[in-house]
C-alpha cells in the first residue's frame, strides 16, 4: 500500500482539485480523502505537501524501436523515460522492423511489456509492410491487443485504401492515427520549405504536404462516418482545416508536440540535426496557430512523437533521419510554456496530457479516482532544471531541449500502484 499524504491533486475527470490525501493498495486507488487516512503498519508514506499529483501521463504517440532497432531505444528504456516524466501509459506506433503487422509481433511486444515501468500499448499498421496496398487484419490485431491504427512514419498514398481502412477500424472498436505527409509533395525535403531552407541551399518539406493529406482525411472521415485522429499537427492550415471540421460535426482529433509550439525553423540555421523531425519546425505563425489551437480545444492532446537516433546517426545534418526524443521534457516543457505565460490552465493541460489520450485510445487511466487503477505523477512545480542529454534516461539523446530550463519537474511517479521513478 502507497499513502500519498498532503498533495494538491487535479484530476479533471472527475472534479477533484484540491488538498488530498491518496491512498492505493495493490494496483488499485482505494480512498481519497481530505481528512487523514488510517493506515496500516508497512504502509509506504509519501508526503507531498507542496507538491502537486496527477493522473499518470498518456503519451498517445512514441517510437520504441522495439523490435527491430534496439540500438537506438527498446520497449524497456523507453518505459524508463516514460517514467522519469511521469507517463505511465504510451502507446507505441508501428514502423519497427519487422513493421507491427501480425499477431506474433503484438505479442513480443506486450510480453517484453510486462517488465516495463510504463503501460505499452501496440499500435498496429493499417496495411500490411506499411506498404499502402493491403490492409491487415485488424480483428485479429485488435483482439490481440492492439489500442489503434496507423502506418505512421508514412502515409497511406492511396484515399480508397486509407476510406477502407478507416472503416474496418470503426467496425472493430478502434480508431486510425494518421501521419498526413504527401511524399510526393516532400519530394527529399530534409526542412520546413522556408527563408531558412533556402538560406542553407537544402531542399524543404512544403507546408501543403501536412495540410493536403490532413483535409484528404477529414473529407474521408465525412463522408464515410469513420473517426479519425490527426498525428504531430504542425502547420496553421492544418489547425484551420481541423477546427473547421469539428465546427461541422466531423468526428476529427488531433495532437501536437512540444516543440511545435516552442521551436521554430530558425534552429535548423545551426545545422544541428537533433532539430530535424518530421513534420519539422515551422515558422513563427505556425507556432501562435498551434497555441491557439490548444488554447480553443481544437487540439485535443499532447504527445512526444518521441522518436529516439543514436548520437551516430544524427552526426551529419544532410543525412541523419528525423526525429527527437521527448519524454522525459514533455510535461516540464507544457507546463513552462503553456501554462506558466497563460495560454492554458493547469487543470487543461492534465486534460491535454492525460484524461482525452486516455479517452480518445479507450484506454484505464486520465483520472485519480477511487477504484481506478493507480498510475500517478507527483510533481514540484517550483523546480527548475536544464536538460542535460547525458541524465536522459532513453539509450538516445536527441533533444530539441538541450541546455534550456525548464520549470517544473516530476519527482515521483507510481504506475500499476508501484513506485517506477524516484528522485
Amino acid at each position: 500500500m502507497i499513502l500519498i499524504e498532503g498533495g494538491r491533486v487535479i484530476s479533471p475527470k472527475n472534479g477533484i482539485d484540491g488538498m488530498y490525501n491518496i491512498l492505493t493498495d495493490g494496483d488499485r486507488v482505494v480512498q481519497i480523502s481530505s481528512d487523514p487516512i488510517s493506515i496500516p503498519d508497512g504502509t509506504k508514506v509519501i508526503h507531498a505537501g507542496g507538491k502537486f499529483v496527477f493522473p499518470g501521463f498518456v503519451d498517445m504517440h512514441v517510437h520504441f524501436r522495439d523490435p527491430g532497432q534496439t540500438h537506438k531505444e527498446d520497449i524497456l528504456t523507453g518505459s524508463e523515460a516514460a517514467a522519469a516524466g511521469g507517463v505511465t501509459s504510451v502507446a507505441c506506433m508501428p514502423n519497427t522492423k519487422p513493421p507491427v503487422d501480425s499477431v506474433e509481433t503484438i505479442r513480443y511486444i506486450l510480453n517484453k511489456a510486462e517488465k516495463a515501468k510504463a503501460r505499452v500499448y501496440p499500435v498496429a499498421c493499417v496495411t500490411r509492410g506499411m506498404d499502402g496496398k493491403e490492409l491487415t487484419d485488424m480483428a485479429a490485431l485488435k483482439s490481440t491487443g492492439a489500442v489503434a491504427f496507423s502506418d505512421d512514419g508514412r502515409p497511406v498514398k492511396n484515399a480508397r485504401v486509407m476510406l477502407e481502412g478507416m472503416q474496418h477500424a470503426a467496425c472493430v472498436g478502434r480508431k486510425v492515427l494518421s501521419h498526413c505527409e504527401d511524399l510526393d509533395l516532400i519530394n527529399g525535403g530534409i526542412m520546413h520549405k522556408g527563408d531558412v531552407s533556402r538560406l542553407l541551399g537544402v531542399p524543404g518539406m512544403d507546408r501543403a504536404s501536412e495540410d493536403s493529406i490532413t483535409a484528404r482525411e477529414i473529407c474521408l472521415s465525412a463522408s464515410s462516418g469513420a473517426p479519425i485522429h490527426i498525428c504531430h499537427v504542425s502547420t496553421k492550415g492544418s489547425i484551420d482545416l481541423i477546427r473547421n471540421a469539428k465546427a461541422q460535426g466531423t468526428r476529427v482529433t488531433c495532437e501536437t508536440a512540444p516543440h511545435y509550439f516552442i521551436l521554430d525553423h530558425q534552429k535548423l540555421l545551426s545545422k544541428d540535426a537533433d532539430y530535424r523531425m518530421n513534420p519539422p519546425l515551422r515558422e513563427p505563425k505556425d507556432i501562435r496557430a498551434v497555441l491557439g489551437g490548444i488554447a480553443d480545444g481544437t487540439i485535443d492532446c499532447i504527445i512526444t512523437d518521441h522518436a529516439p537516433h543514436s548520437a551516430e546517426e544524427k552526426a551529419d545534418f544532410y543525412t541523419a533521419p528525423n526525429g527527437v526524443v521527448g519524454l522525459e521534457t514533455s510535461f516540464a516543457a507544457c507546463y513552462t510554456y503553456l501554462v506558466r505565460t497563460g495560454v492554458i490552465t493547469l487543470r487543461r493541460l492534465v486534460e491535454l496530457m492525460s484524461e482525452n489520450p486516455a479517452a480518445i485510445l479507450g484506454i484505464p487511466g486520465g483520472s485519480i479516482e477511487e477504484g481506478g487503477i493507480a498510475d500517478i505523477a507527483i510533481a514540484d512545480l517550483d523546480r527548475s532544471w536544464i536538460v542535460e542529454p547525458e541524465k536522459l534516461h532513453s539509450k538516445s539523446k536527441n533533444t530539441v531541449f538541450k541546455g534550456m530550463t525548464l520549470r517544473g519537474k516530476v519527482i515521483t511517479t507510481i504506475c500499476r500502484g508501484e513506485i517506477v521513478y524516484s528522485e
